[in-house]
């Protein structure tokens, strides 16, 4: 038996010069390959070690890049960027200049699509196959990957819709893990289990009766079931559906018993799995924690009080809420659109919606934001996490457009606390009652203090706060930055800069506004999120509109471009936003 086979496969060329049977081997080195790396380099580990047989018979049968195969959301692509001339620079992944943890078109022309929301990937497929056949081109292969969490999304079923009643060449993969980031969850997932389970369900197929070929379930670690299934799939004309069944971390003992925590675990022991912490010594909370615990303690006075997320419980910290209150907590499946209406119905119910969902998400349920809470004006509590730069998961997940993109809706309210304690009484000030709609932004990671459990205090809507005076600059902040902007000010000239924490992007506090642009003729904007469009924009439109053109006003943000992968320290000193870089631009005023 040759050893060290990886060594050998630059491109998938090289992995169809083996025999079947050394197949199995590079499938062992392959999955420790990947478990090396990112046991030291993090990332998403247990999708991508679910699929490594699957990755292997994919480019092992079907003939890429020329074949289009596509990764729904494309976590799981690790294996498949390795065996596609990525091996060698594998270690710099999710890293600044590095390569993308997820499949990007500018990266490999191996990556046919780029992913990182979910349940694109059947939509994209169909129409590459519907393009192959206007060109002519009858033999190419359309493959799509899609797990079983993001199959359940809408728009999974809305490409499952159009492509049954094709003849496209397009072949659908479920992984069938049972998992999406947290476990599966709805009818559907009830029903791929009984499938699983040999029932009777099978005699009256749900994606039979959406006029696909169908085979499986068959076991998605079995290499040779798989090469010879996909062998087959490639002579069948039409729509085809292929369901196996995977173990989400499978390889790593501890990946495949905590699949939530090896989803993407940080840093561990490459040989026992066991997570590498550092030493404790007492942290600030995670905002996301901030967020679950408080809603789970007012939750147990108020029982109107609901909360409602789109798959990710754990992320969000509503799994607190899920597991002490069970009956008024809801993981809707990756289904932001209905989570938001959702919420709308049970606003006009009397009840009291707290809706969280990443920022990057709430994106796909733009529509619903506007026709069914706000048009309505429904009282509904947006709880927005991963709101601005988040890190390694690069341009796909950075939530920067959500102060542009809710800016603009009617009657929509939006807030953005500056650390843990305005998150908690922002919270609670909401639960109190509200006759409009409101979004409350906050970030990924730590918040500012460890002491955070304070005695509730009513937020007063729309008004800001001067956090220090100062007579040349007036710097406003919105959000967390504004923490920044409190760091500078101990290195800056005595009295040159006052600080602002405006709180309200929408509507803006406009008597403290007045107050500050009759003092001040330079004023800086600051903000977390993208220039155009932003609260920046807000504040030259209040100027434009009261006609203060003397004022020179400077906006600092995420500029007009889309940001990359790296570490956030990174990325904010990459567009002039670290504190280095606005101590300088303030100085030089």
């Amino acid at each position: 038996m040759k050893t060290n086979l990886l060594s050998h496969i630059n491109n998938p060329k090289d992995l169809r010069k083996f025999p079947k049977n050394q197949l199995t081997n590079v499938a062992k080195e392959l999955r420790k390959f990947i478990i090396d790396i990112v046991s030291v380099k993090e990332g998403h580990l247990g999708a991508s070690l679910g699929v490594v047989e699957l990755t292997i018979a994919l480019h092992y049968v079907f003939n890429t890049p020329d074949d289009l195969l596509i990764w729904d959301v494309g976590h799981q692509a690790y294996g498949h960027k390795i065996l596609t001339e990525r091996r060698d620079i594998f270690e710099t992944n999710r890293q600044l200049g590095g390569i993308s943890g997820f499949p990007k078109r500018n990266e490999s022309k191996y990556d046919a699509f780029g992913t990182g929301h979910s349940s694109t990937s059947i939509s994209a497929a169909l129409g590459m196959a519907i393009a192959s056949k206007i060109n002519g081109d009858f033999k190419r292969q359309h493959i799509a990957v899609i797990g079983d969490a993001s199959i359940a999304s809408g728009m999974a079923f809305e490409g499952l819709n159009h492509a049954g009643v094709t003849n496209a060449n397009i072949l659908i993969i479920l992984n069938d893990n049972s998992m999406g980031i947290d476990p599966s969850v709805g009818a559907l997932k009830n029903y791929f289990t009984n499938v699983k389970a040999g029932k009777k369900v099978r005699k009256n197929n749900i994606i039979e009766a959406l006029n696909f070929n169908y085979s499986g379930p068959i076991d998605g670690h079995n290499l040779e079931s798989l090469v010879t299934e996909l062998e087959r799939l490639k002579n069948v004309q039409g729509p085809k559906f292929l369901h196996i069944i995977t173990t989400k971390g499978k390889g790593l003992q501890k990946a495949e018993e905590n699949q939530v925590k090896y989803h993407a675990p940080g840093k561990f022991n490459k040989n026992t799995g066991e997570l590498i912490t550092p030493e404790q010594t007492p942290q600030p909370p995670k905002y996301q924690d901030v967020f679950g615990e408080t809603i789970v303690e007012l939750a147990k006075k108020n029982k109107k009080i609901v909360g409602i997320t789109p798959a990710m419980p754990t992320g969000s910290s509503l799994k607190l809420m899920l597991d002490e209150i069970p009956d008024r907590a809801f993981d809707v499946g990756i289904a932001e659109q209905h989570a938001v209406t959702l919420a709308a119905g049970m606003a006009t119910q009397g009840l009291i919606p707290f809706c969280t969902i990443y920022s990057t998400f709430l994106q796909r349920a733009y529509d619903q934001v506007i026709h069914d809470v706000a048009l309505q004006n429904l009282p509904v509590i947006f709880c927005i996490d991963r709101a601005g730069l988040v890190g390694e998961d690069g341009a796909t997940h950075h939530g920067a457009f959500d102060i542009a993109y809710l800016r603009c809706i009617p009657n929509l309210v939006i807030f953005a606390p500056m650390n843990e304690i305005e998150l908690r009484n922002i919270l609670y000030t909401a639960q109190l009652g509200l006759n409009f709609p409101i979004a409350i932004r906050y970030p990924r990671g730590k918040a500012t203090v460890i002491d955070w459990k304070k005695p509730f205090n009513k937020i007063s809507f729309f008004k800001g706060e001067c956090i220090s005076e100062g007579n040349e600059i007036a710097v406003l902040s919105i959000g967390s930055i504004g923490n920044k902007v409190i760091q500078i000010q101990k290195k800056l000239p005595k009295n040159k800069v006052a600080h602002y924490n405006m709180r309200f992007v929408k509507p803006l506090d406009e008597v403290l506004l007045h107050t500050i642009f009759k003092k001040f003729k330079t004023i800086i904007t600051i903000e977390d999120g993208v220039i155009t469009g932003g609260f920046g924009s807000a504040i030259l439109e209040f100027a434009s509109t009261n006609n203060y053109h003397k004022t020179t006003i400077k906006r600092l943000g995420i500029p007009d471009k889309f940001i990359e992968h790296g570490k956030t320290s990174d990325l904010f000193t990459s567009i002039k936003l670290s504190e280095n870089d606005i101590l300088k631009f303030l100085n030089s005023i």
